[in-house]
């Protein structure tokens, strides 16, 4: 439920700034909107990702502690699970990087 909280907010925030990036008048005023839209939607991905990351390694160690002979199986499980999260981040990067390079910095 937190994750899925986590993720909405992040997308409606990223699309918000994108949105107001995008929507300004004046030809000046768009790169530095980009740009702060583009920082703040990152930090939030990157927060978002560690902190399901960090909770995925915290379930991934206590069930490895309750049953050490499922440790193998877990790990494999546990790094798939944090590859995809990961993937969230750079999904969320290229994003950012659309919106810096589409309307350049100052143009």
């Amino acid at each position: 439920m937190r994750k899925t909280l986590l993720i909405a907010l992040n997308t409606v925030a990223m699309l918000g700034l994108a949105s107001l990036a995008f929507a300004a008048d004046g030809a000046g005023s768009v790169g530095p909107m980009a740009a702060i839209g583009s920082a703040i939607g990152m930090g939030l991905a990157a927060l978002g990702c560690g902190i399901g990351q960090g909770i995925g390694v915290k379930g991934a160690c206590e069930g490895m502690a309750r049953n050490p002979e499922i440790g193998g199986k877990l790990t494999t499980t546990l790094i798939l699970g944090l590859a995809f999260i990961e993937s969230l981040a750079i999904y969320a990067l290229v994003v950012c990087l659309i919106l810096m390079f589409v309307k350049p910095l100052g143009a």
